[in-house]
């Protein structure tokens, strides 16, 4: 594996002191798509706000760039260069698709150019609100968005949620375009298994909090079986 970009150590998490994730190890590395799969609550999108800071280890680390993330702040993470695509997008249904990319932290600029050179359909769609939007097209929105802060690590959870496969089936290869292109590494969080599997390197798989199984990628595809008891906690 390349350089990580992302090491999480002995990782225990939850809400309200329940522990929803525990003792969990995983890294990603430059250039990396990782696939974090599993049943719903399962605790993949729990890692993912661990990650963003939107909750506290319990214990355990969580380093960036080699950096440990401790005590960081969520705007202090995003300037480090994390970007988190959570599910339910984040966008702002009143204002346009060019809106979005002049909405940034404190001396921040997003790159308008570099999202619509990876999707273009954006491009065409610049004056519409958010809310005139099909569900494809916010969720390109979300991720070009991300894209446009040129994120070291990029965080996304659910992509398809209340999506058509074949749609997803568009945007996951972009995602898999710009992390070989650009050094990001991404951390994926997705029901669609076999879609997943398609552009990551490597998966995990997650029951009840806990990492039950991981591999290459390829690997994971070729063991549907084993990949399937896993994801239901059966092995």
């Amino acid at each position: 594996m390349s350089a990580a970009v992302l090491e999480i150590e002995g990782l225990t998490t939850g809400d309200e002191d329940a522990a929803v994730v525990r003792e969990l190890d995983l890294s990603v590395g430059e250039g990396e798509v990782v696939a974090l799969l599993g049943a719903n609550g399962a605790g993949k999108t729990t890692t993912l706000r661990a990650v963003s800071g939107m909750v506290d280890p319990m214990a355990g680390s969580i380093a960036f760039g080699g950096r440990d993330l401790a005590g960081k702040s969520i705007s202090g993470r995003a300037r480090m260069g994390i970007a988190h695509v959570p599910e339910n997008r984040g966008l702002f249904f009143g204002l346009s698709v060019a809106e979005h990319f002049r909405l940034s932290h404190r001396g921040e600029r997003l790159d308008a150019d570099a999202a619509y050179r990876y999707f273009p359909a954006l491009a065409e769609l610049r004056e519409r609100r958010c809310g005139l939007l099909s569900g494809g097209e916010q969720q390109m929105l979300a991720v070009a968005r991300a894209l446009a802060r040129h994120p070291k690590l990029l965080l996304l959870d659910e992509l398809s949620l209340g999506l058509a496969p074949l749609i997803v089936e568009g945007l996951l290869p972009v995602v898999r375009d710009y992390a070989t292109e650009t050094g990001c590494g991404v951390l994926l969080v997705e029901q669609h298994i076999q879609l997943a599997l398609a552009v990551a390197d490597r998966g995990y798989v997650l029951s009840h909090g806990e990492v039950v199984l991981q591999d290459q990628a390829e690997a994971l595809r070729r063991n549907r079986e084993l990949l399937m008891a896993s994801y239901f906690g059966e092995s």
